[in-house]
């Protein structure tokens, strides 16, 4: 089964970029197609619960692959983007299934 995958960002965070590249190669590497949901947060389309997390964040099933928790405010995650081999191994991990 092909697992949920986001992206939370702002335009303007230096890191956004290299997310979508880390995202697209873990995706390939996990045997899964190269395709996500992004969720600008500055959208009023965006759930309110995703408006806190740092950008980039990326979940996949609903489940922080950093495992951070939202705060208050736009923020940069202070340590960029997840790397390729954090989103492979929750993708692999097949977490449950719920939120974005």
């Amino acid at each position: 089964m092909t697992p949920r995958v986001a992206l939370v960002y702002f335009e303007g965070c230096p890191h956004v970029q290299a997310a979508r590249l880390h995202l697209s190669s873990a995706l390939v590497q996990a045997g899964f197609p190269a395709e996500w949901t992004e969720w600008d947060q500055a959208s009023p389309e965006t759930p309110a619960e995703l408006r806190g997390y740092g950008s980039p964040t990326v979940f996949v099933n609903g489940a922080d692959v950093l495992g951070g928790f939202p705060a208050s405010g736009l923020a940069c995650a202070a340590s960029g983007a997840p790397s390729i081999e954090v989103i492979v191994a929750a993708l692999r991990e097949g977490r449950p299934a719920a939120g974005p």
